[in-house]
C-alpha cells in the first residue's frame, strides 16, 4: 500500500496503449487493472454487452494497463483531453484532482437504494456525482474471542483490568463485548493484554497501532479523532484539525505507543507489518482494513470483528471506493451514461459483487448475496451505519493532506516534536492546500 506504487510519475503510454485499443469499441472503460476488481468488471460487461437492447455501437470494451503509476497516467491523458476512453476509474480521494476533465453524472433514484447515500457519496465532489461506485474500502476492529471471553469469566482479572484502566485513563473501567466499546475500552482493553503494563497477559501487545509515516496509515486512524467530533475543516473551508477530537485521539494513542502496548517499532508499521503481529497471536486487538478479514481469521480462528470503537459523537468508519466516471473528452457520452447508469442497478451490483467485487451496498440489497458473499453483508452495515468521509476528503489535494498528517502525527508519535508544534504545523499546511 506503498503510495510510490499508484502515484509513480510516468510516462503517456497509457494513452498510446488506450488510442489503439479504442479503435475496436464505441464505449472503452478503463478499469483498474489486476485483482477481483478487474474480474467482477469483466463478468459485468459481459453481462451488459449481452443485453438485446444494447445496440453494437454501445457495446463496452475493457481496457486495463499497469497499475504501476496508473493515477499520473490518467491525469495525463484526461489534461490532454484524449479520447482514447469514455469511461475512467476514480478514487474517492483524487476526484478533486479529475474532476475538471469528467463529466458530473445523474444517477437514477434507484442508485440510493442499492449502494446508499453513504456510499455514493464517496464518488461526489463539490456536490456533484462524479461515478458509480464498485468497491469500498473500511476499517473493522479486530479481537480474539478467546482472550475477552476467559478475562470477562474470572473476577480477579476484570479486578486487575480496573486496576490498569484506573491508573492510565483516570476510570476504573470494566471489561465489556468488543460491540460495545467505546476508545477508552479499547485503549483499557490494550493496556490489560500488554505483557508491559500487565505481567500475566497472555498476549505480549494489546494491540498493534500503524504508525509508519504513510498516508494509508492516517486513513486508518481517522476513525478515532472523527468519533469524538473531529474533521478536516467546516462547511467555511477553516481548517478544524486543531481540536480537543484530534488531540485527544493523537495523545490517547501515544499514550498506547508509551506504554509498550503496541510493539516498539509501530513507528515502521504498515499494512503488512500489522497483520503479521496480529497473525503471530501476540496482539489481543486492532483496527485495520476490512480487506484483511480472511488472513486474520485463518491465522487465527478465534478471531471476531466488528465496527471501530464509538467515541462521544458515535461510531464511525473512514470509507473510500474505487469507481466508475465520465471522461468530459468521450466521442459517445450517450453510451457511457447508459453502462453506468446500468452499472448503478441492483442487477449490476450483484452480478459485480458475486464475481469477486467489493461493492457498498444497503443491506437490504446486500441480503440478496448473504450466501454467496457474506463479508458484504457486514461491510454494508458498517458502511452505511457509519460510514464518514472528511470534510475535504474528495478534494485535489487530498492525497497530499494524507500525507502532511502522517509526517506530523508520526513526529508527534515518535517524539520528535511536540504536540503543538504538530498541530501548527498541519494546520498551516491544510490552511494552503485545502484553500478554495
Amino acid at each position: 500500500m506503498n503510495l510510490k506504487t499508484y502515484l509513480r510519475v510516468g510516462s503517456t503510454a497509457l494513452a498510446l496503449f488506450a488510442s489503439a485499443t479504442a479503435l475496436q469499441a464505441q464505449v472503452t472503460v478503463l478499469g483498474w487493472p489486476g485483482g477481483p476488481e478487474e474480474a467482477a468488471l469483466r463478468a459485468a460487461a459481459e453481462i451488459y454487452n449481452a443485453k438485446p437492447e444494447v445496440t453494437a455501437e454501445n457495446k463496452v470494451d475493457l481496457l486495463f494497463t499497469s497499475r504501476d503509476g496508473f493515477f499520473d497516467k490518467l491525469q495525463v491523458d484526461l489534461a490532454a483531453g484524449s479520447t482514447a476512453f469514455d469511461v475512467n476509474l476514480i478514487a474517492t480521494y483524487s476526484i478533486g484532482k479529475y474532476a475538471p476533465y469528467m463529466e458530473p453524472i445523474d444517477l437514477s433514484a434507484d442508485a440510493s437504494k442499492v449502494f446508499g447515500d453513504t456510499v455514493l457519496k464517496t464518488m461526489q465532489f463539490d456536490g456533484k456525482q462524479y461515478g458509480v461506485p464498485t468497491d469500498l474500502s473500511l476499517h473493522f476492529l479486530y479481537y480474539r474471542k478467546d482472550l475477552i471471553a476467559a478475562l470477562m469469566a474470572d473476577d480477579a482479572a476484570k479486578a486487575k483490568y480496573g486496576e490498569i484502566s484506573k491508573k492510565y485513563l483516570g476510570e476504573a473501567l470494566q471489561p465489556k463485548a468488543p460491540e460495545e466499546w467505546t476508545w477508552q475500552d479499547f485503549a483499557a482493553n490494550a493496556l490489560y493484554f500488554s505483557q508491559s503494563v500487565n505481567p500475566d497477559s497472555p498476549t505480549k501487545y494489546g494491540t498493534v497501532l500503524q504508525m509508519k509515516n504513510l498516508l494509508f496509515n492516517m486513513m486508518v486512524f481517522h476513525s478515532w479523532p472523527r468519533s469524538y467530533g473531529g474533521n478536516w475543516m467546516d462547511d467555511a473551508g477553516k481548517i478544524t484539525v486543531d481540536s480537543d477530537a484530534y488531540r485527544k485521539a493523537l495523545e490517547m494513542a501515544k499514550m498506547l505507543y508509551d506504554a509498550g502496548a503496541t510493539p516498539a517499532d509501530s513507528t515502521s508499521y504498515e499494512y503488512a507489518e500489522a497483520n503479521a503481529a496480529y497473525s503471530s497471536g501476540q496482539v489481543a486487538a486492532m483496527v485495520q482494513w476490512n480487506a484483511a478479514a480472511a488472513d486474520l481469521t485463518k491465522a487465527q480462528a478465534e478471531t471476531g470483528s466488528f465496527s471501530p470503537p464509538a467515541g462521544p459523537d458515535g461510531r464511525f468508519t473512514h470509507i473510500h471506493g474505487l469507481g466508475l466516471g465520465i471522461n468530459k473528452a468521450t466521442d459517445n457520452k450517450e453510451g457511457a451514461v447508459a453502462f453506468l447508469n446500468w452499472l448503478a442497478s441492483e442487477e449490476a451490483a450483484v452480478a459485480y459483487a458475486k464475481a469477486g467485487g467489493a461493492p457498498g451496498l444497503t443491506p437490504e440489497t446486500a441480503a440478496k448475496l448473504a450466501a454467496d458473499r457474506p463479508d458484504l453483508v457486514q461491510v454494508s452495515d458498517y458502511a452505511s451505519k457509519y460510514g464518514f468521509v472528511m470534510n475535504g476528503g474528495t478534494s485535489a489535494n487530498a492525497l497530499t493532506v494524507y500525507e502532511a498528517q502522517a509526517k506530523e502525527f508520526t513526529g508527534y508519535w515518535a517524539g520528535t516534536q511536540d504536540l503543538d508544534t504538530a498541530m501548527k504545523n498541519i494546520t498551516a499546511s491544510m490552511t494552503e492546500l485545502l484553500k478554495k
